[in-house]
């Protein structure tokens, strides 16, 4: 459903009228497209401290084809290397760093803060660290233009690992993503012979994908080079095949809570899965008081039952190939809270609590790293159906106020989906525009 408001503000009626009202002015976001696959304009490499990865950095920088640079006018992004800041006092240098050039970023614009994990042995240091992300989050509330801000935490002998990542956050791909915390290991990254199409030769299987984010996901992932099994229940086989036949894809009309659902996965992809995408999900919301049993449970078992059963037994039957990918979908809701939605906030908050229990031991042991996207306002059917002065409230409670888009969700699983993303794991990336609601 067209957002009404975000073309009222792209005139200028609207914006001298926006402006006079103290209105929200949201920007047109800068997406990927074959016309405009990265940032127009240079990247400013900028240093708070004496940091021990500045050369690493820049080589890893220069690799991403954007132009790198010390000084311009009006950059399209800022990468800022914070992770030598280990006092209250070193925090000077990020805002002397920051000050003279952030007014000067260009619309839709790009900020990278690079930090390190606090550590437990230094509370000087982990205070310095960690006010990075209050730092963060709130540059990120005020910066405007359509513009975002996050914190890539980096371990001391992980820059290597962390180019999938610095890719994303610095082009069109992270327009949608804003306020977030991301960590990398010191995993190594697998090879990408193409960035252009970072995942051929892999095999994607996405559930729900017969429609909105699932059939956006399976775009994506296809676009990127992989080969993709569609999932989704029998009642939409129709969708279904047209969302497969439209990527050269293979359907699979199944019921993802069916108790042969992982022997039948198993059986569509007989050269193992490179990708698990676990998207589908359904509502049945009602307040608590008002919530009969049987729309509880059937909620739990599809959002988040199913998933574990499915992902336990893909698992152990070794269906997910070394170097795998497990992405599965939570959402703010699982953060925040939803009135009405205790059962699917619950459900989106055990797939949190999956991801950061499993991550380590499936790296550990199939070596499969295992990431949550966590969408919040996104234009979809389901949300074209809510009432207008709801509809319009979810649109503008974040940073770039307005609703996100399926293709939104479905850039941030395939950067998790992609092999030199080896060093994310256990990661909850809110696909939300940086809601202002929650943490």
């Amino acid at each position: 459903m067209a957002d009404r408001y975000l073309h009222l503000t792209g005139t200028a009626t609207g914006r001298f009228l926006t402006r006079k009202l103290g209105l929200p002015q949201p920007a047109r976001l800068h997406r990927w497209s074959l016309e405009t696959p990265t940032l127009t304009g240079p990247v400013l490499h900028l240093t708070a401290g004496d940091s021990a990865v500045t050369d690493e950095l820049g080589t890893l920088l220069a690799t991403t084809g954007l132009e790198i640079t010390a000084h311009a006018d009006r950059p399209a992004g800022i990468v800022l290397d914070a992770t030598a800041v280990d006092t209250a006092a070193g925090l000077g240098a990020v805002h002397a760093a920051l000050h003279p050039v952030v007014r000067s970023l260009a619309p839709g614009g790009r900020v990278v803060v690079l930090g390190v994990r606090p550590s437990p042995d230094d509370h000087h240091q982990a205070a310095a660290q960690q006010a990075l992300e209050g730092f963060v989050r709130s540059l990120g509330k005020e910066i405007g233009k359509g513009a975002t801000v996050q914190l890539l935490r980096i371990a001391p002998d992980a820059v290597a690992g962390a180019e999938s990542t610095v890719r994303f956050l610095l082009s069109p791909r992270s327009a949608y993503i804003s306020g977030q915390v991301i960590e990398v290991t010191s995993a190594a990254p697998g090879p990408v012979a193409d960035w252009a199409a970072p995942l051929t030769g892999r095999t994607a299987l996405v559930t729900g994908a017969a429609r909105g984010i699932g059939a956006s996901v399976a775009s994506v992932l296809a676009r990127d080079g992989a080969h993709v099994i569609c999932l989704d229940i029998p009642q939409a086989q129709d969708d279904l095949v047209r969302t497969a036949d439209r990527l050269g894809a293979t359907a699979l009309p199944l019921d993802i809570t069916a108790d042969d659902a992982a022997e039948r996965i198993a059986a569509a992809a007989p050269g193992g899965l490179d990708i698990l995408v676990h998207n589908a999900g359904i509502t049945r919301d009602r307040r608590l008081a008002n919530m009969p049993a049987d729309r509880w449970a059937s909620v739990i078992d599809v959002n988040l039952d199913s998933v574990l059963r499915t992902t336990d037994a893909l698992l152990k039957a070794g269906t997910l190939n070394r170097g795998g990918r497990i992405v599965a979908t939570a959402s703010i809701a699982g953060i925040a809270g939803n009135n009405g939605q205790t059962n699917y906030a619950a459900s989106k908050a055990g797939i949190i609590g999956l991801v950061r229990s499993l991550a380590p031991r499936a790296a550990a042991d199939h070596d499969v790293t295992v990431n949550a996207v966590a969408p919040g306002f996104i234009e979809t059917k389901m949300t074209a159906a809510v009432p207008l002065f709801i509809r319009e409230a979810g649109r503008r409670m974040n940073s770039l106020s307005q609703g996100g888009l399926p293709v939104d969700v479905a850039e941030t699983t395939a950067w998790f989906a992609q092999p030199a993303s080896s060093a994310v794991n256990g990661q909850v990336v809110r696909v939300c525009g940086q809601s202002l609601l929650g943490a």
